[in-house]
């Protein structure tokens, strides 16, 4: 089994191989490369699930796992080593990633058709063809998204944890604002990259103290996560002359600075506002951004880390607390949103920012297993829940050509010269403005359950999935494990928290079913609506049984089942030596599961059950009034940072550039710059006056010697003679003058 686990280092190399495939050599063929990036995912899920499975199938495994190292970056006087780790968190992340991946893949196949926004006249191809014009450029960057992912989980250090983490920051900037046509996607995606920038620039000092206080100094998770470095991190204290943290345990700092990665990447107040508007981008994206990929993976860093917020959450209670609180907050806070929300994909973003609070509040309390349950069965009635929202904003849509095609003649993307038709007019409702062309848009919906049969009813899986309808849903199990362990705990705000944001979560998901699927429809589109393609539909039917039966691998013992989750990571946890209490049966929090679950979803279904009927106001909107209004306008936090953090970055970088240009930087710049022309000319004139001039003197007297001489220099040989004689006379007479001197 060992020799089999070791090809682990194998699972996101398919996936880099078709990004390198399809960027150099096949990106002008969108069938080759659509195939070539299904084939990598493929490749990688039969590597993954071989290894997910041989390590559930092991006797103990959490006990042993199984670390390898491919080779060493030298870093002065120590090294990174790369390598690879399988232990039983990660061999759950195998299986679910890797199938979710081939779905995507799959789905996005048959979704990337061409956008209703671009200009047939402008690709006239691409159009024929019935394909987004950069097609293959979005299977390049879901096989480098991928790459990311599946190298995160099999990642053996911190150090290349978060370099495959920064992949995926940037592909989700690549795909979130790949249709860059469109301000709203531009502005998306670099308000995605620069939210995450924070969380992971706080994470990346937490990383950098985690490395210097460790001993030895390593971010390797076998050595900096074993119980003698951890204890020794819980005995060491922040200087006491540090102002605010002096005094601090060093533990507990380390835990909250590296929190924040996850705040960013997983979306947590206040770090939250750049997930909704990743709706910009395709389904496909959204599904991997929130189901299979970024924002799991900043669930699985805590995850992965456990060892340490364990030893935090005894030596650093006040750290954790922090922790429960902001999934708590964040779990209530996203779910109040996501009632007051019209677009389909929206309404999926805020949940998944409140479920992803459940399990970040359950990591806060100390109930490591049942965040780590939820993570793997929200993946997958979450992925089903995006890629049925991509099926029917598509249906909506061919419903809208239709229409427009009946109506006016134009063809399904613009008129007979190939130009978009005219912009809707817009409409003003009470419950917000209103474009009737808008295939996102709930109200533009009703009755699709008719029209989209497999569409509709795997929808309605992954949404009473989501809403924890008892006892047949794989939502229910995972979401009552972690309110019997606050409950348990004595947690006893955070267990009203989430029972009441589990509440709100049945409220607006039987919400978005009765007014997408249920009663008549209420345009014109929805009522010619098909159901989308066989590469679309059939993931959905592939994913549905894990939103209904994954569940029963956690039923908790008291139901008499053996709980396989709890006993596979029971050896895991015992191998690294810190402690998780199970949680005793209690009639409260499975009262309470139930109330919620089925309250929430009868509710919903006694307001919306029959849709709502065309230019019906929101009967929500009338009940709450402004508190509804505050709802829907998201608490106006995007506003609150646009007035002040963002402006003051702005006035502080016009502030700068003052400085810079006027009245600092600039101007000792351009004294210097004068000075050195001024030395420059000074420098010229010594030139010119002293050096040339002793140049030309020296000149002066040589051409003055050399005029006198030429004189001599006639042609005639007489002359010659005669100089050389004279010469010889005058030779002659010195050489005897000594000895005439003597006789006179």
């Amino acid at each position: 089994m060992e020799g089999f686990l070791n090809l682990a280092w194998l699972a996101p190399v398919p996936p880099f191989l078709a990004f390198l495939a399809i960027v150099l050599f096949t990106n002008r063929n969108k069938t080759v490369s659509a195939l070539v990036a299904i084939g990598g995912a493929v490749i990688s899920f039969l590597l993954s699930w071989p290894i997910a499975f041989a390590a559930f199938g092991a006797e103990h495994f959490g006990a042993h796992p199984v670390e390898g190292q491919l080779f060493s970056i030298p870093t002065g006087n120590s090294a990174i080593h790369v390598g690879y780790l399988v232990d039983a968190p990660s061999a759950l992340m195998l299986f679910m990633v890797s199938f979710l991946l081939v779905m995507i893949f799959v789905y996005a196949s048959g979704y990337m058709t061409f956008p209703h926004h671009l200009s047939v006249a402008d690709y006239p191809l691409a159009a024929s063809q019935g394909k987004d014009p950069r097609y293959s450029r979005f299977m390049a960057y879901i096989s480098l998204f991928a790459t990311g992912m599946m190298g995160l989980v099999v990642s053996n250090s911190l150090i290349t944890f978060f370099i495959f983490w920064e992949v995926m920051g940037l592909c989700s900037y690549l795909l979130i604002g790949f249709w860059y046509e469109k301000a709203s996607a531009r502005a998306a995606s670099i308000k995605a990259f620069m939210t995450t920038r924070v969380g992971d620039v706080i994470m990346l000092i937490g990383m950098m103290m985690l490395y210097i206080y460790s001993e030895p100094s390593s971010l390797m998770f076998s050595e900096m996560l074993n119980v003698h470095n951890l204890e020794h991190l819980a005995e060491l204290s922040m200087p006491t002359n540090w102002a605010v943290i002096g005094g601090l345990p060093i533990i507990g700092i380390i835990s909250v600075l590296i929190f924040f990665g996850t705040i960013g990447k997983s979306a947590q107040f206040p770090l939250h506002v750049w997930l909704p508007d990743a709706m910009e981008g395709p389904t496909p994206v959204s599904a991997m951004i929130h189901a299979a990929t970024m924002v799991s993976a900043g669930v699985f860093l805590l995850i992965r880390l456990y060892p340490l917020y364990a030893v935090t959450l005894e030596a650093a209670p006040a750290a954790m607390q922090f922790v429960a609180f902001i999934g708590g907050f964040t779990a209530l806070f996203a779910a109040t949103i996501a009632v007051a929300q019209w677009d389909i994909k929206r309404v999926l973003a805020y949940s998944t920012i409140s479920q992803l609070g459940y399990m970040v509040a359950a990591i806060g309390i100390g109930a490591f297993p049942a965040a780590l349950f939820h993570l793997l069965t929200h993946a997958f009635f979450k992925a089903l829940l995006f890629l049925g929202s991509g099926s029917v904003i598509h249906g909506v849509e061919h419903g809208l050509h239709h229409v427009h095609e009946h109506s006016h003649g134009h063809d399904a993307h613009g008129d007979e010269h190939g130009h978009g038709h005219h912009a809707p007019a817009l409409i003003q409702r009470p419950d917000g403005v209103l474009n009737p062309e808008d295939a996102q848009d709930m109200r533009n919906m009703g009755g699709l359950l008719e029209r989209m049969p497999r569409t509709g009813w795997t929808f309605i899986i992954g949404g009473l999935a989501l809403s924890g309808f008892p006892l047949l849903t794989a939502g229910f199990w995972s979401k009552d494990e972690i309110l019997s362990f606050a409950w348990d705990g004595g947690n006893t705000i955070v267990f009203w928290t989430l029972a009441l944001a589990a509440f709100l979560t049945a409220f607006y998901t039987m919400r978005q079913i009765g007014m997408t699927f249920l009663g008549a429809p209420r345009t014109e589109m929805a009522e010619h609506t098909p159901e989308s393609v066989p590469t679309m539909t059939w993931p959905l039917l592939l994913i549905a049984p894990f939103a209904i039966f994954l569940g029963w691998v956690g039923i908790p013992g008291w139901f008499g089942i053996p709980n396989w989750l709890e006993g596979f990571l029971e050896h895991h946890i015992e191998y690294n030596q810190f402690h998780v209490a199970h949680p005793h049966f209690s009639f409260v929090p499975l009262s309470v599961s139930l109330i919620v679950a089925l309250g929430g979803l009868a509710v919903g279904y006694m307001v919306y059950g029959q849709g709502l009927r065309e230019g019906e106001v929101d009967p929500v909107r009338k009940l709450l009034g402004p508190i509804w209004v505050v709802f829907h306008n998201k608490y106006y936090i995007d506003e609150l940072y646009q007035y002040t953090i963002i402006t003051f970055t702005l006035l502080l970088t016009n502030l700068l550039y003052l400085v810079d240009a006027k009245w600092v930087i600039d101007p000792i710049v351009n004294a210097v710059g004068r000075f050195g022309v001024w030395l420059a000319q000074v420098g010229a004139a010594f030139d010119r006056l002293i050096v040339d001039g002793l140049v030309n003197g020296v000149a002066a007297v040589t051409n003055l010697f050399g005029g006198w001489l030429r004189n001599t220099q006639d042609g005639k040989v007489q002359v010659y003679l005669m100089v050389v004689a004279v010469s010889m006379m005058v030779w002659l007479l010195l050489r005897a003058m000594p000895i005439l001197l003597t006789l006179v």
